[in-house]
């Protein structure tokens, strides 16, 4: 199996526990009007890796990781390709690699294959960066081009498998830095 993999980043250290190797998939299904990575929509646009070739990169930055760091999956959207993933981080575990997704959440649905995919996902799984576009629904379809509600619904997955998340929520002048919108952001979380 392969996967779209946009670009290899030998050393993040905002992007999850400690010092980590970052694999930005290729792919997303959000439009966000904000987006830094825009170049990272097309799927196809990104070039093919094996499970085997992703960890050797990743493996050679293994010494800086210390004890707490690891692999954390960006994009784009990792979720998009969670076949590949999902052999990917169970590969991590094999190796006692941290793993961290870093996530909008857009393809996540609670019900059918897709979603038995996502609980095995969750075994192999360390920890989420999990984003937070817009709490309301009408602003988050006008910011993204899509639903939050399966969004919310992750979260709410999330809590109920005490999975642990860092939640991200980017303020952007006139778009999501409202009081009305901060207030509820706070009390959904």
């Amino acid at each position: 199996m392969q996967g779209y993999i946009h670009q290899l980043e030998s050393f993040g250290c905002a992007d999850g526990p400690g010092s980590r190797f970052i694999i930005f998939f290729s792919g997303c299904p959000l439009r966000c009007k904000y987006c830094h990575n825009p170049d990272t929509w097309k799927m196809q646009d990104g070039k093919l890796y094996t499970v085997e070739e992703l960890l050797n990169e990743a493996e050679s930055c293994r010494p800086y990781w210390g004890s707490k760091g690891g692999i954390t999956v960006s994009g784009g959207e990792p979720l998009m390709q969670i076949d590949f993933l999902l052999e990917l981080f169970t590969e991590c575990k094999k190796r006692n690699i941290n793993t961290c997704i870093d996530t909008a959440g857009g393809p996540f649905t609670s019900e059918g294959e897709w979603f038995e995919k996502f609980k095995k996902l969750m075994d192999v799984t360390d920890i989420l960066l999990l984003d937070i576009k817009h709490i309301d629904e009408d602003e988050h379809i006008k910011l993204t081009g899509h639903t939050g509600k399966n969004v919310r619904e992750m979260f709410a997955y999330l809590d109920k498998i005490n999975k642990p998340i860092w939640i991200r929520h980017v303020l952007v002048p006139g778009i999501t830095d409202n009081d009305e919108y901060l207030t509820k952001t706070r009390d959904f979380i």
